[in-house]
């Protein structure tokens, strides 16, 4: 038994560059699940592992690479114990959504061979 606080993969990210057709295709033509949108991104439901579609907020991020998102049960404490163990994180966990009763943190991380990476909690507020 691992001692890993990853206990599955919560989302994979994919930029895009057109928002709009990228939707239609993964709707449209995959039949993946809508959940919902921004400005910016689109998140679909495949079989309980989300696909969120993004324009890159940076273009150090506009490449065609996906993003692997691990869920983790305190961002926080995942966060601060990662840091210290020398992962090279991007930036501090953020809230990124509030939808009802739940908000979606995320931080960002690089791994040794400079693939971008995250982990991900869904708290309740």
């Amino acid at each position: 038994m691992s001692n890993s606080p990853v206990q599955a993969v919560g989302q994979i990210g994919v930029p895009v560059r057109n928002l709009k057709r990228a939707n239609q295709f993964y709707r449209d033509r995959l039949g993946l699940k809508f959940l919902f949108e921004t400005d910016t991104m689109s998140f679909f439901d495949c079989e309980g592992v989300r696909l969120f579609l993004s324009l890159p907020e940076k273009e150090k991020f506009a490449r065609a690479s996906s993003v692997i998102y691990f869920t983790v049960g305190d961002i926080h404490q995942t966060y601060k114990k990662w840091h210290a163990d020398g992962v090279e994180f991007i930036g501090e966990p953020h809230r990124i959504n509030k939808s009802g009763n739940t908000e979606t943190w995320m931080a960002f991380f690089k791994d040794p061979e400079e693939n971008t990476l995250a982990i991900m909690s869904e708290l309740a507020v």
